[in-house]
């Protein structure tokens, strides 16, 4: 496609568009739709797009910008909230699933260095679309949302670390192996060392002048995540080495959330062309074979990638629930599988048919989880008989509580409600033993007459160490209904006879609770407002009574 084709470009967006619409309708992910719309739109179908040219100038820009952001968003936070389970399993998963890979690419007949590439391709997942999914169904700040958003952002380092790999070391030389790696060891150093004195010295005083005008720093970002992706591309590294490097420089600054809401719109559109172009890129010259390798690959995706989390979890005691809810955010491949791929073309180590093999195991891949998420808690009620033989007897892995310890009330979840409660509750006098999942708040606790574990209300079986005959009541703050509704079951499993306070966000939440043997539902917006009532009318009242 010519530069100045507007017309052809307007086509192509206005295809782009009614396309989307239909896969949003289907609740599919926009990535399957773009690719749809660059093989109906290449030379496989209009001729409109073509690889080169305007279109791939574009897609460089969009894959520069979601490597900035990843950077740029890079919370190493949430990998310790989520204790190590977040990095064994992300190790794990990307290590068993390119070795299982890598043998079954050998089997159906690849070469080395293919299977390689068609391995670790397997191996990632899309952190937009989980985060995106998970959100909508608010189990962002579930415990297996947690997990999963940790292992995710492990992954998304490893991919850079290929990334990095392949392009220092993928080009052919010419001179001696050590001379060659110590100089592709030494222009790293070089460009680590030059983003670590921008970061220290430069950086702070100018985006904190840059960010008088939101137009100047979404400009300043671009500008930046673009010149920087330039510069490594040009000591030998890829540019979405260096624009992932940008956006780590600027991940502790206080503009970073700003920034950042303000490129994903952008980020969004240029991936279009990256995906449009990749979509063009498409070869269907062995199709029938091809499709029968993609099925293949599929299945195993789809099956053996949350298997494996499904294990790796179990084996740290987790309950088969959370990480069969874990597992299936990692049935599929990513863009940055389809990037890797893109990248290995250019280096000249597989061909446009790999490549297209592994956009088709992503259409695929990415178009069944999309479902296997959205119907995840129906999915786990039908096989659970199944899944209960991965099971690990005794409870998740946590400081034990002491069964001897003098107990009033014990409270599940430290956050924001949660936390408040225990504070009033201890500075009242009571005895609190506080159960959160994350580590990080469990080793800071250092309140008054509460004493905080590592656990989950969702593991039935880490009831068995607490010191449930001496405690009055049993609290669930966290806003869940899958989660209380676990919970209870549990305790009344257990024969638990005291109190049981259970938590709900929404109307309808409350309601269902209500329905069961719970002895109080808390609704903190509720008390919420009316505790901010009774004030406002006290303040009112001050200034006189309401006007007719």
């Amino acid at each position: 496609m010519d530069a100045h084709e507007l017309p052809a470009i307007a086509t192509v967006l206005a295809i782009a568009a009614g396309v989307g619409m239909v896969a949003t309708w289907l609740r599919q992910p926009l990535i399957v739709a773009f690719i749809g719309v660059g093989i109906v739109a290449g030379p496989v179908g209009a001729g409109w797009v073509e690889a080169g040219g305007v279109i791939e100038l574009l897609a460089e820009f969009g894959i520069a910008i979601l490597l900035f952001l990843v950077g740029l968003r890079l919370d190493v936070h949430l990998i310790r909230s989520t204790g190590p389970v977040a990095l064994a399993t992300g190790l794990g998963q990307v290590l068993f699933t390119s070795a299982i890979g890598y043998l079954i690419a050998i089997a159906l007949g690849m070469d080395t260095v293919t299977a390689i590439y068609v391995a670790v391709a397997l191996t990632f997942s899309s952190t937009i679309i989980i985060v995106k999914l998970l959100s909508d169904k608010r189990e962002l700040e579930q415990l297996h949302g947690r997990i999963a958003v940790g292992f995710l952002i492990v992954q998304d380092i490893v991919v850079v670390l290929v990334m990095i790999g392949l392009t220092a070391f993928g080009q052919p030389t010419e001179g001696a192996l050590p001379r060659d790696i110590a100089t592709v060891l030494a222009k790293g150093v070089a460009l680590l060392a030059g983003i670590g004195l921008l970061m220290r010295y430069a950086l702070p005083w100018l985006i904190r002048h840059i960010a008088r005008s939101q137009e100047l720093l979404v400009l300043f970002g671009v500008a930046y995540a673009v010149a920087v992706a330039a510069f490594s591309d040009w000591m030998g590294f890829s540019s979405e080495v260096g624009a992932f490097l940008a956006g780590i420089s600027l991940a502790t600054t206080s503009y970073r959330d700003a920034l950042g809401a303000r490129l994903v719109s952008l980020r969004d559109f240029l991936l279009l062309f990256f995906f449009l172009q990749l979509g063009a890129q498409l070869e269907f010259t062995d199709a029938a074979q091809q499709i029968t390798e993609a099925l293949i690959f599929s299945v195993f995706v789809l099956v053996g990638n949350p298997l494996i989390v499904i294990v790796i979890m179990a084996l740290m005691r987790y309950p088969v629930r959370v990480g069969f809810l874990a597992g299936l955010t990692v049935a599929q491949i990513s863009e940055f599988s389809l990037i890797l791929a893109a990248l290995g073309l250019s280096l000249g180590h597989i061909t446009n048919a790999t490549v297209s093999l592994i956009t088709v195991v992503g259409l695929i891949t990415i178009g069944t989880s999309t479902y296997l998420i959205l119907y995840s808690h129906q999915i786990y009620t039908w096989i659970r008989p199944w899944l209960a033989r991965v099971e690990r007897s005794g409870p998740l892995k946590s400081d034990s509580a002491d069964p001897e310890q003098p107990v009033d009330v014990i409270v599940y979840g430290l956050g924001r409600f949660g936390g408040h409660l225990v504070d009033r509750l201890g500075s009242a006098g009571y005895r609190i033993l506080a159960v959160d999942f994350d580590p990080h708040s469990v080793a800071e606790n250092d309140r008054e007459n509460v004493t905080a574990v590592f656990g989950s209300a969702e593991d039935e079986n880490f009831l068995e160490t607490l010191p449930l005959s001496q405690a009055h009541c049993v609290i669930s703050t966290v806003p869940f209904l899958e989660t209380n509704n676990t919970l209870l079951h549990a305790l009344r499993h257990h024969d638990y006879q005291g109190a049981v306070a259970l938590t709900a966000h929404t109307v309808r939440d409350a309601e269902q609770l209500r329905r069961t043997d719970a002895d109080l539902v808390l609704d903190p917006f509720a008390f919420a407002a009316a505790d901010t009532v009774t004030q406002l009318d006290a303040l009112l009242a001050d200034r006189g009574p309401p006007a007719n």
